[in-house]
């Protein structure tokens, strides 16, 4: 059956009622035991047997990973290994269109403005993001490498930290917003990881074959399950994946002081910490070219420059050979990113929960 019946706004207006209750469960009580955390975060993948000394909760939360059996195997490996052609333009396409597109989305903003870290931080939340994307489209991910598994549960514990916090003590969240970090905006957040880097490719005059646009929305079909989404919306083929961003971008896309200052902080971050001249000198026009008129708009950010995209195209390409080499492909990818990260930070980025003491 098409799901295109299922894209309305009262479906939707449902959804953002819904959030994640096996993770909001799990979060209320790693709050409470916070030792917990810290046995998760020095985890290298989720171990094969679950303890049953461990609460309920706990036990109940991974064991769902543990007991994924149905995993599309031939889906995976296609996903993986276009990764591993174009990994680099890949990552260009989150922080270029999927991140700025995503502080368009006013309600949605609203929980991202309250992460200070993003804010005061942008540099590491961004490597955070990239290692995540990296751990999901390693070559064996999810089939002989299971690490893959444990970074979507902490992103989804991450994502439960936030609604717990923001629910707690953000005394400025209006119920209109929605709940924060809803089913509706998983699943925008997901279509921002896929059908907006496709289309990102195509603005540059990337080829992109109809079986490579359905293996990737497979790819993060699958992804979603993990990180708590729900299926029954997540659409099946090209036409229901434009009918869903489209309705979903009509919902919410407007102008916020949330979302002006995310974009903000985004651009100062580009332009200060890019080495190539090319594009760091054109961060403005760039945006206004993946994002078009409507969500540079709303964000703030139009220009008047005008950016030729097979040219753009061809700048990426050019800054990807030149990290990169002729010998292109995941691990060279891995490789630079954790070399930037060491470089900056002293140290390999990876996903954590957050960590504190009992109070």
């Amino acid at each position: 059956m098409s799901k295109l019946k299922l894209y309305q706004n009262i479906e939707f207006d449902q959804l953002r009622k819904i959030q994640d209750p096996s993770a909001d469960q799990l979060v209320s009580l790693l709050i409470k035991n916070p030792e917990l955390i810290a046995i998760i975060n020095s985890w290298k993948e989720i171990p094969t047997k679950i303890d049953e000394s461990y609460p309920q909760e706990f036990q109940s939360f991974f064991n769902f990973y543990l007991r994924q059996n149905e995993i599309p195997e031939d889906i995976l490996i296609k996903g993986q290994k276009l990764f591993d052609q174009k990994g680099d333009l890949y990552l260009a396409m989150l922080g270029f269109y999927s991140l700025p597109y995503a502080y368009a989305f006013g309600d949605g903003a609203e929980v991202l403005v309250r992460s200070k870290r993003i804010l005061s931080d942008i540099g590491r939340r961004l490597g955070e993001t990239g290692s995540f994307i990296l751990d999901i489209f390693e070559p064996g991910a999810f089939l002989t490498k299971k690490k893959a598994f444990l970074s979507c549960a902490k992103v989804r514990l991450i994502h439960a930290f936030s609604r717990y916090f923001i629910s707690n003590y953000g005394t400025e969240w209006r119920e209109d917003f929605g709940k924060p970090i809803n089913q509706e905006d998983l699943i925008g957040t997901n279509l921002s990881f896929s059908l907006i880097v496709i289309r990102g490719w195509k603005k540059m005059g990337i080829k992109v074959s109809p079986d490579e646009v359905s293996f990737i929305m497979q790819y993060w079909k699958w992804v979603g399950r993990l990180m708590g989404i729900n299926e029954k919306y997540w659409p099946e083929n090209p036409k229901e994946a434009f009918a869903l961003e489209k309705l979903i971008r009509k919902r919410h896309v407007k102008a916020t002081d949330a979302g002006n200052q995310l974009i903000q902080a985004l651009i100062a971050y580009y332009k200060s910490t890019i080495p190539d001249p090319l594009i760091s000198s054109q961060v403005v026009p760039i945006l206004n070219f993946f994002l078009g008129k409507e969500v540079s708009k709303v964000l703030g950010i139009e220009s008047s420059v005008p950016v030729n995209g097979e040219l753009l195209g061809l700048v990426f390409k050019f800054s990807g050979w030149k990290n990169y080499g002729g010998n292109k492909g995941y691990s060279q990818v891995a490789r630079q990113n954790e070399s930037n990260q060491l470089a900056v930070y002293g140290e390999k980025l990876e996903i954590k929960l957050p960590e504190f003491n009992r109070s």
